[in-house]
């Protein structure tokens, strides 16, 4: 598999724009899309919930760690959710994945 799928929790819209802004004028991420989640979770002792946004990001496997280091360089949270989904598709959208992604 060489591509991989991003997910990333942000406190808010602007928030994850400013994120997948910055991915993208680098040329880290092809795309991303962001959705409103409703997070339940454990925090400090305590189980909390929270209103959030997720970007869930497309990129190459190669980009994975510097997409990571960029996300926690930036990002606001204390401990950031940062995962990578292994993932293939279609190969013309993996193609376009390689074209737009350094």
């Amino acid at each position: 598999m060489a591509f991989v799928l991003v997910y990333i929790t942000h406190k808010n819209k602007a928030e994850a724009r400013k994120v997948v802004s910055r991915l993208l004028k680098r040329r880290l991420v092809a795309c991303a899309n962001i959705f409103p989640i409703e997070s339940h979770y454990r925090w400090k002792g305590r189980i909390e919930q929270a209103k959030e946004i997720v970007t869930v990001l497309k990129t190459k496997k190669e980009n994975w760690n510097k997409v990571r280091a960029e996300v926690e360089r930036i990002h606001p949270y204390e401990v950031p959710c940062i995962m990578r989904l292994d993932a293939e598709a279609n190969p013309s959208y993996e193609s376009w994945i390689r074209k737009e992604t350094r």
